[in-house]
């Protein structure tokens, strides 16, 4: 059976995508940053928490700053690339379900009053979200180079708050000279799928 997704398609989201490690100089505009965001909300999350936060770091002084907490093999990419994207978690996502959850405004208090539980669902959800994001800037024909190299509580007082929990970072743009690295192996279906 064939997939129903052509297959230039398929090639552009997964099988010629890589993780970019250079990028062109050529921008990354808001308005492609809409259209990825207007695509990949509708991505699947548990009672629609939707609670990836996107922090775009444009300004050279705000690069600076995030390039002070990248490890060493990620800050001259992350200094280069065209825009760079901190993934978030939000913690109080809580507080837009009754918008988010209208048919039962009441999973706020019923299913995320303590804090340890939000912090639990909001690292699970947004990571789903930041796969769909790595996904929609593919579609926009645009590569990312996503990292969890970098200083997770450096990021945090520098970019964001306690009610959030860096995910990644995200460089973005058109891949440049010697962009990917060979591609690593795969696991065949056999060695992941068992049917009971």
């Amino acid at each position: 059976m064939s997939l129903v997704l052509d297959s230039a398609a398929q090639d552009l989201l997964f099988r010629e995508a890589r993780t970019a490690n250079t990028f062109t100089d050529e921008p990354v505009t808001d308005e492609q940053v809409r259209a990825i965001y207007d695509l990949i909300k509708y991505g699947p999350t548990s009672m629609n928490q939707s609670p990836l936060r996107v922090t775009l770091v444009r300004s050279p002084e705000a690069r600076e700053r995030l390039v002070r907490h990248m490890a060493e093999g990620n800050r001259s990419k992350t200094a280069a690339a065209p825009l760079v994207a901190i993934l978030s978690a939000d913690n109080e996502f809580h507080e837009e379900l009754p918008q988010l959850f209208p048919h039962f405004p009441q999973a706020k208090d019923a299913f995320f009053g303590e804090r340890p539980v939000r912090e639990s669902a909001a690292a699970l959800n947004a990571a789903l979200q930041a796969a769909y994001f790595i996904i929609g800037v593919r579609a926009a024909g645009l590569a990312a180079g996503p990292m969890t190299g970098y200083d997770i509580e450096g990021v945090r007082k520098e970019f964001l708050d306690d009610d959030h929990t860096p995910l990644m970072v995200v460089n973005i743009g058109r891949p440049g000279p010697d962009a990917w690295f060979p591609r690593n192996p795969r696991l065949e279906y056999e060695q992941v799928v068992t049917t009971v």
